[in-house]
């Protein structure tokens, strides 16, 4: 059994909090709570930032996609500028920014990226081990 929850934002900076506080009520309405909640939440709010500061397509608009199955859960952002595709890199100590794909490979059992024929996808996989009380809601 699985879940979904996709939505879309403006590729606009004053949108990612609308992003965010999204993710975080999915999560919530799911049961998934606690770390794991706050490592999706803040790597949603880095991927949907990412997005939004570096997708070249104007008007564009970045879906979030939410999939929670019975052991996994899986956060994907997507974007119409499918050639630029991210890279991890060492940011020096002084750069305000960079730390982003950082995080998310520290923070998610693994990630990467897709393209598809109009889109770019980067994605994150999580474990539910620590929310043994997720859980899947019926359908509407």
């Amino acid at each position: 059994m699985s879940a979904t929850e996709t939505f879309r934002i403006p590729k606009h900076r004053r949108h990612v909090p609308t992003a965010r506080r999204q993710v975080h009520k999915a999560l919530a309405n799911w049961g998934v709570t606690d770390q794991l909640a706050d490592s999706v939440t803040l790597l949603a709010n880095e991927l949907v930032t990412n997005a939004v500061t570096h997708c070249r397509i104007s008007c564009a608009q970045i879906e979030v996609k939410l999939t929670l199955y019975e052991a996994h859960l899986v956060l994907e952002v997507s974007d119409p500028d499918r050639d630029r595709l991210p890279r991890l890199h060492d940011s020096a100590p002084d750069e305000e920014g960079g730390r982003g794909l950082a995080l998310v490979a520290a923070l998610a059992e693994a990630w990467g990226c897709r393209q598809g024929t109009y889109t770019k996808c980067v994605w994150a996989l999580f474990a539910l081990g620590g929310a043994e009380g997720a859980r899947v809601p019926s359908t509407p």
